[in-house]
């Protein structure tokens, strides 16, 4: 049996680091752990049963660290094999091709498409997408706000959520529109290992004979951003009208004393003339409009989506008053222990961050 491995202060920090990390690799963890159970007078077939590893592997990272310290066990030597039949000026290709240009008669590139292109396998043109991070079949979208008013907007509301007012509550309110009340008249198949529940399609515009829809709801939703709880209602319609309603009973709901800055979007019933009217009776209630086309700055959206998958999504629904019997016992639970969403950004980095969009847009704008 060989004399245990020394390890001085530092070396030692660092591979305890290592075997309790989740973030560092998993072949670093298991070297750390090699070396630090040979600081202990045990034999190398000990070791690799109670790592669960072998006794070869165990011998062969104990060398090298003892030849190269910390740094050897970062690395690995070259494994053998074929090498590889791609040059880099096809990789370059590739890159380019998929970066930069569409195929004839489609919207983005498939590897099958590219390998017939290029003149390489699909499983190569594969290989070349993981290794520079690219999904052709992906999307992300987006819009930037063209508010002329956006940095005020921003700021204003930026600094309702980290610096509220004394004496204050902050509401985040916002209506779902269109809940549907999706009946499914086939059963479904119900989890199981290895495979997924099942249900029949949701409604489309060809009124699906599967799925049948008994009507709609929606929900006027307002956010407590100190405790986290909704004030809620369902109404058929979100008119000006609702909406007013919606405010009554915000204000029977919190405490007179307190004045509530609300946080609500530029829907046309949120600035009707009878909207207003109401608000000038009642002074304690200061609306705040987010930017135009940025609702991510309402954290009642957050709540939206929730209840949408949490609830709503793949839930049955014989009924309108099913549906809102079900959204009212779903707040009902939420609101027992609720768990505000805390908004860590500050109003300059999102701002940069808009900036930089905007600047790399026009940049497009420009060369197209």
């Amino acid at each position: 049996m060989k004399p245990p491995v020394i390890l001085d202060d530092e070396q030692r920090r660092t591979l305890e680091q290592w075997s309790r990390s989740r973030t560092v690799s998993v072949r670093w963890r298991e070297r750390a752990l090699i070396v630090l159970a040979a600081t202990r007078p045990l034999s190398e077939g000990a070791i690799a049963a109670e790592l669960g590893t072998t006794r070869h592997r165990v011998a062969r990272w104990r060398e090298r660290f003892e030849a190269g310290g910390i740094e050897a066990l970062k690395k690995d030597l070259p494994r053998g094999g074929r090498p590889p039949r791609i040059d880099a000026a096809k990789i370059k290709q590739i890159v380019q091709l998929t970066t930069q240009t569409t195929p004839k008669h489609a919207t983005q590139w498939s590897t099958r498409r590219m390998a017939e292109r290029v003149g390489v396998s699909d499983t190569t043109v594969l290989r070349v997408w993981h290794a520079h991070g690219l999904k052709p079949h992906r999307v992300q979208s987006f819009k930037l706000s063209n508010d002329p008013q956006f940095t005020e907007k921003l700021e204003d509301i930026v600094g309702l959520y980290m610096a509220p007012p004394e004496h204050a509550l902050v509401l985040c309110c916002d209506e779902k529109s269109q809940i549907q009340a999706l009946d499914r008249t086939q059963p479904g198949l119900p989890l199981k290992k290895g495979r997924a529940a099942t249900m029949t399609h949701d409604y489309d515009q060809r009124k699906s004979l599967w799925d049948k829809r008994h009507g709609t709801t929606t929900l006027f939703a307002a956010l407590n951003t100190l405790e986290g709880t909704v004030i809620s209602h369902c109404k058929p319609q979100h008119r000006h009208n609702e909406w007013l309603d919606f405010l009554r009973l915000i204000d029977r709901r919190t405490p007179k004393e307190k004045d509530l800055h609300l946080i609500c979007d530029n829907y046309a019933t949120h600035k009707h003339p009878n909207v207003k009217a109401w608000l000038e009776k009642h002074p304690r209630f200061h609306i705040h409009f987010t930017p135009t086309s940025a609702s991510w700055l309402n954290m009642v959206e957050r709540f939206f989506r929730s209840i949408t998958v949490d609830r709503l999504r793949g839930g049955v629904f014989h009924s309108v008053d099913d549906l809102k019997k079900a959204i009212a016992a779903y707040i009902h639970t939420y609101n027992k222990s609720p768990k505000p969403f805390v908004w860590t950004a500050k109003a300059s980095d999102i701002l940069q961050k808009v900036m930089r969009a905007k600047k790399t847009l026009d940049g497009m704008v420009q060369t197209g």
